[in-house]
């Protein structure tokens, strides 16, 4: 990310059930109230995912809260958005998803320059030993650095 993005939100659930292997810039198709909401960070990409479906990417289960300003034109929270891609990378990812039994993931959703993009990662299922063995390591790692900052005084 540019010095003139920002973060609105992760997707930390992706990185505890899927290795990532690719991530994708990809921008949405919104309607102004959305783009409101998500500036106030009222969105939640927790159990979301995307989907090829008539040669276009569809971003499904997202909650984008509805904006509180609004009026009889607000959105609806939960409704798919269409992705904006170049064909190429719609291919491709494609073959990749069918190929080898990927998923796309959305991990983060932010602003650059002024439009809201989110990045989308081509990930693998964790199996539940994957996931133990992730937590015994970071575990580790916090014991090692508590015992360093004890021993640094």
């Amino acid at each position: 990310m540019t010095e003139r993005s920002y973060l609105v939100a992760t997707n930390r659930q992706a990185y505890h059930d899927y290795f990532v292997d690719e991530t994708i810039e990809a921008g949405i198709e919104l309607t102004g109230t959305e783009v409101k909401s998500i500036r106030e960070g009222k969105v939640n990409l927790r159990g979301a995912y995307a989907r090829i479906k008539d040669d276009q990417v569809w971003l499904e289960n997202v909650h984008i809260a509805e904006y509180t300003q609004g009026t009889y034109m607000n959105h609806a929270p939960l409704r798919n958005r269409k992705l904006l891609l170049h064909r190429r990378e719609i291919n491709r990812l494609a073959q990749r998803i069918q190929a080898k039994g990927q998923t796309l993931v959305p991990l983060k959703l932010y602003f650059k320059e002024n439009r809201v993009k989110i990045e989308l990662g081509l990930c693998r299922g964790k199996k539940l030993y994957d996931k133990r063995e992730a937590i015994a390591e970071r575990d580790s790692q916090r014991e090692l650095a508590r015992i360093m900052k004890q021993r640094s005084r």
